[in-house]
Parts: C-alpha cells; sequence; structure tokens
C-alpha cells in the first residue's frame, strides 16, 4: 500500500502532483482530488514529487508527513558560491590525524543519500569506516596482502606500482594508497539495478561536494578501490561487502591539513553543440 492521502482541507484541487507524476498514475477523482487506483500502485517510483510538488503541503504517501520536509523557498545557496565550491574543489592528500565529529559524520551520509539513482532504486550502499584505527586497520591487511602479491610474484601487469607502494610504506611508514586518512567511504549496488555504476558515482560526488563545504577533505581512491576489489577480493568479505554488489569507488576523507588558497586555471570546456 502506498498510503496515499490528502487533505482535503487544504488541497486547491491545483492538478500540480498529477502532471508531475513520472509515472503518470495520480488522476483527479470526480470530485477533483488526486487519487492513485489500487491497480496502479505498483507502478509508483516511489520518488515523493507529488509530496514535494504540492504548494498547500496537502499530498502524503508512504506513511510520509509534508510537514517533516525541508521547505524549498529561500533555501538554496547563492549560485556564485556555489559556483566557487565546485571549481575550488580540491583532491585532499594530507589529513589531520583525528577523527570527524560523530554528528558532522552522520549528516555527510545522510545528505550524500539523497543523490538520485536510476528509476529510483535507491539501493546505493556506504560501507564506511568511521576512525582512523579501522582505516589503520584496513591498511594493515591490504599492505600484508600486498607483500605476498610481491612475493609471489602476483602483481598483474599494469599495477606494477602497488609494489613501489608496498616498500615506501615499510621502509618510510608513507602511506600512498590510503593516504593516512581517518575515514573511508566505499559505494557499492546491486549488479542486476539499472544503472549500478552511476549511481555510485552520484553519490559519491553529492557526497564529496557537501563534505567539501564543511571543511572537510575528500580524495577519489582508485588505488584503495583497485586492492580492495581487484588485487585481494578478499577484502570485500573483511568489509562485509555482497558479493552480488559492484564497487562503484572507495574514497578516504577527514579534516584537511593543507589549504588551498585560490581555484586552478583549466582551459576551456569541450562543448560539441549537436545538430
Amino acid at each position: 500500500m502506498l498510503d496515499f492521502e490528502i487533505n482535503k482541507l487544504n488541497c486547491t484541487r491545483c492538478g500540480q502532483c498529477v502532471a508531475d507524476c513520472p509515472s503518470r498514475i495520480i488522476s483527479l477523482s470526480e470530485d477533483g482530488y488526486p487519487t492513485i487506483a489500487l491497480e496502479k500502485e505498483g507502478s509508483c517510483y516511489k520518488c515523493q514529487h507529488c509530496l514535494a510538488i504540492c504548494p498547500t503541503g496537502s499530498v502524503s504517501i508512504l506513511g510520509l508527513d509534508p510537514a517533516a520536509s525541508t521547505v524549498l523557498a529561500g533555501g538554496y545557496p547563492d549560485p556564485d558560491k556555489l559556483e566557487t565550491l565546485i571549481k575550488g574543489r580540491r583532491s585532499v592528500r594530507r589529513y589531520k590525524d583525528e577523527n570527524l565529529d560523530p554528528a558532522l559524520f552522520q549528516r555527510l551520509l545522510k545528505v550524500a543519500w539523497h543523490a538520485p539513482t536510476g528509476v529510483n532504486s535507491r539501493q546505493v550502499r556506504f560501507t564506511v569506516l568511521d576512525s582512523k584505527d579501522k582505516v589503520a586497520q584496513l591498511r594493515d591487511e591490504v599492505m600484508t596482502g600486498l607483500v605476498r602479491l610481491v612475493k609471489e610474484n602476483a602483481l598483474p601487469k599494469g599495477k606494477e606500482s602497488y609494489g613501489n607502494f608496498v616498500r615506501i610504506w615499510q621502509n618510510h611508514q608513507v602511506d600512498i594508497i590510503f593516504r593516512s586518512a581517518p575515514h573511508l567511504l566505499i559505494t557499492s549496488t546491486p549488479m542486476n539495478l539499472p544503472s549500478p555504476m552511476p549511481d555510485c558515482l552520484i553519490a559519491l560526488s553529492y557526497f564529496e561536494l557537501f563534505a567539501q563545504a564543511n571543511g572537510v577533505g575528500t580524495l577519489w581512491n582508485g588505488l584503495a578501490k583497485w586492492a580492495i576489489n581487484d588485487l585481494l577480493p578478499e577484502t570485500r568479505h573483511l568489509l562485509g561487502i555482497p558479493d552480488d554488489h559492484l564497487i562503484g569507488y572507495a574514497m578516504v576523507f577527514g579534516y584537511p591539513d593543507v589549504h588551498f588558497t585560490r581555484t586552478v586555471q583549466h582551459s576551456s570546456a569541450l562543448i560539441h553543440r549537436a545538430l
């Protein structure tokens, strides 16, 4: 059951929810109020567009109270500041040796969870290491596995550089793979979904921008992803990542131990105006 309910005291019968429903299952009843026929409920995307678009907050679906949603008017960021955030975002490879505030940590994940997914599947899984001790434990496991691969001359072609990462760690205690970051986030999702890889990458993009807006540094970490997913797949089990999940990417994050002063200057965008 969708629990689709209309507050008839406030509903103006404007029809906005009907016009914007992606699956086109909402219609106006004989008395002019929105309704969903029982036989059409299975086609609902559960996107909540109807709840979001109602100007009077009269639509409830899935048992959700529209009064608990955030009102959008006046709440969007200044476009110029948002542009600066996007242009000023940098990959951070130096972190302070401290954990994030737990409340901030949870807020970053909660907000990133609002990222869009294909057909509103909403099955992106956030596998997180929420303390520097856990990241250190994972690093030790990964380094042990990499040492074994180096000794067995088993590093695949194109991944020989991991041997150098191991030697640098052993000789200098410099962590090239995880960058001594206090936290790690891995996005994964079932492989049988319509768009598993895009869903994972979009979620990480949302996470990154909100993190950097809160003074948290991030790094898209291909080295960690390849080590966990390709070189040492047993690490997936250590982290509890389901076998039927595709790993989208990995990201380390934490309070940065570096401060950037200005944006960089890229060349012009590659734009092709078709037709």
